[in-house]
């Protein structure tokens, strides 16, 4: 039975985050000053009245609300990156894990045509796995599987189309998995990083939509094969990849798609908290009941993957100077989520966070069970599915 370690963690510096750079040409314009006692609150015809002055402060805490986000998520990015630097230059180093062979073993892989799930389907293979891997581009997913297979020698290696930003793709995805008839032992969850503002086929914030809900909605369709093919002895896993951007999110349970004052970067951060949030009442559900899977969510640190596509172009130089020195390559940023996948140590452990495979304190909020449940019934409403949250699984 999965036993919860989510209030015996270690307690351990916040660390990783999706971006480093700080952010160029910020500010905050000035709020006018108010008019002296007495002074007359009309002028002359022509002349600009209380009303502009009452929209330049509008406008003011408008670019304050959207750069406030951006400053925080910047802000432990830096932190993050020079953690990782001050690590690189330790001397000695811990050696690389050596993990037991998964051979007859199923894994589904979401983004795992690049970057760090490209890596992590790659170290999955290697040790003996069927691993599916689930994205939306058909010729990158191929090309993946066909460059995985030599050089892994794993023929159990194949791509199906998902679409995380559409809940129709999802659901298809799941009845083309459920078709082959086979178990599902580990599911790893990746998702995206400052997308432009945008939304999901189904009308959804992109961040939301696609990093949250879509994973929201896939694990929860699949999670009755999870627990079948999960055992006393082995069982099965669901890893989600967040960052240290939950550690300055803010999750809004009444405008969860940022409707009200629209910051990419707010969005990004508020997104990885709900998969926080998400993991630990999932966890919580299935203790529970007493199936055998795991959950638990780990943190890949500051990466140099093609995430960063949708940066500002002083952001992408600023990444191009640095990287080499500050950032993870992605066969880095990929190990804790094989760590999570397939490590012995973990057997039977979920409801931790991990970063450099270890157990990490993840944000204080992110331990309130009480908005756990909240997020959890409100994502069911979204998602269209039966909240079992409000009952065992």
């Amino acid at each position: 039975m999965p036993r919860s370690e989510r209030q015996s963690v270690r307690a351990v510096q916040p660390v990783t985050a999706a971006a480093l750079s700080l952010p160029l040409g910020v500010g905050s314009a000035a709020a006018p000053r108010p008019p002296s006692p007495g002074a007359e609150t009309h002028t002359h015809r022509g002349a600009p009245g209380p009303r502009p002055r009452a929209e330049g402060r509008e406008a003011a805490m408008s670019l304050l609300s959207r750069a406030l986000p951006a400053l925080r998520l910047y802000c432990i990015g830096l932190a993050v990156a020079l953690h990782q630097l001050l690590r690189r230059l330790r001397p000695g180093g811990a050696p690389a894990p050596v993990f037991p062979t998964q051979n007859g073993n199923v894994a589904i892989v979401t983004g795992g045509a690049k970057g760090i799930g490209y890596h992590t389907v790659k170290h999955l293979a290697r040790l003996g796995m069927h691993v599916i891997i689930a994205g939306n581009d058909e010729s990158e997913g191929q090309e993946a599987v066909r460059k995985i297979k030599e050089e892994t020698v794993n023929e159990k290696v194949e791509f199906l189309h998902c679409d995380l930003a559409s809940m129709k793709s999802i659901r298809q995805f799941v009845q083309q998995f459920r078709a082959k008839n086979c178990p599902l032992h580990v599911l790893v969850n990746n998702g995206v990083m400052l997308v432009p503002e945008r939304k999901t086929e189904d009308g959804f914030e992109e961040h939301f939509g696609l990093n949250y809900l879509g994973h929201f909605l896939l694990t929860n369709l699949l999670l009755e094969t999870l627990k079948q093919s999960g055992t006393r002895s082995h069982n099965a896993r669901v890893i989600t990849v967040a960052s240290a951007t939950h550690y300055v999110g803010r999750l809004h349970l009444n405008d969860l798609q940022s409707r009200c004052s629209y910051s990419p970067h707010g969005a990004y951060a508020q997104s990885k908290l709900a998969l926080v949030l998400f993991t630990y009442r999932l966890q919580h559900l299935i203790t529970s009941d007493g199936n055998h899977v795991t959950a638990n969510v780990v943190d890949p640190g500051v990466v140099n993957t093609e995430l960063y596509k949708n940066v500002c172009w002083a952001t992408k130089v600023v990444k191009w100077m640095t990287a080499w020195l500050f950032f993870k390559t992605p066969e880095e940023g990929a190990s804790t989520s094989i760590y999570a996948a397939v490590s012995p140590e973990l057997e039977g452990v979920g409801g931790i966070y991990l970063y450099n495979e270890q157990r990490t304190k993840s944000t204080d909020v992110s331990y309130d069970e009480e908005l756990q449940r909240r997020l959890w019934t409100e994502s069911c409403k979204m998602t269209r599915i039966s909240d079992v949250g409000s009952r065992d699984l």
